[in-house]
């Protein structure tokens, strides 16, 4: 991993148990496991190359740690991220206020980062409307107030994610940034060896 060329540096962020690492495993591995997962501890990376015309972009993905003891610790992970993935759960309103807490530190700290909402477990919700706690045209008012694109998820069904991840890789290609990179170039994420750099606990 420490020699891997990455285009774009991509970051998911939101709070503990909102579905951030399931969203990851099905795209990058097209599989939804069962059962409890383990707390992400720091952040777990992954790259993933898209086609995108006759370009191929690659995002290194950082699944980050939700939980607010991790806060600190994520901070480093979005530094010089190309995009972020904001993600709150449909049935957890107090996952969508912990959103509007990422987005003013991304707004602060990193204003060149486009943001993508994510709202997950839209299965659950198509399954019973009354669990639905965060309304849809409330997050898309909020999302052209902040100037994001929204995206209802279901990792258990695979639902809107590789349009989630296509819609990122072909806003960067379509950026500045990537015109101007030439092909020797890359972002190497693999610069800190340290193994706190890519600690998981799965």
């Amino acid at each position: 991993m420490s020699g891997q060329r990455v285009d774009a540096k991509v970051v998911m962020l939101g709070k503990e148990y909102v579905g951030k690492t399931s969203l990851v495993e099905r795209y990058v591995h097209n599989r939804f496991l069962v059962g409890p997962y383990q707390n992400t501890i720091g952040a777990a990376f992954v790259a993933k190359p898209i086609q995108v015309g006759d370009r191929v972009v690659t995002l290194g993905i950082w699944d980050t740690a939700g939980s607010e003891r991790y806060e600190a610790m994520s901070r480093i992970y979005y530094r010089g991220a190309k995009a972020a993935i904001v993600c709150y759960d449909l049935t957890d309103s107090s996952s969508f206020q912990r959103v509007q807490f990422w987005v003013k530190e991304l707004q602060s700290c990193e204003e060149l980062c486009r943001i993508y909402l994510c709202g997950t477990k839209s299965d659950l919700v198509a399954n019973d409307h009354s669990t639905r706690k965060v309304d849809y045209h409330d997050v898309q008012d909020y999302a052209d107030e902040i100037k994001a694109q929204l995206f209802e998820t279901s990792s258990k069904e695979g639902r809107n994610i590789d349009e989630l991840f296509q819609k990122v890789a072909e806003d960067y290609h379509n950026s500045t940034s990537f015109q101007l990179m030439t092909e020797e170039k890359g972002v190497d994420l693999g610069q800190k060896r340290d193994s706190y750099f890519y600690s998981c606990c799965h």
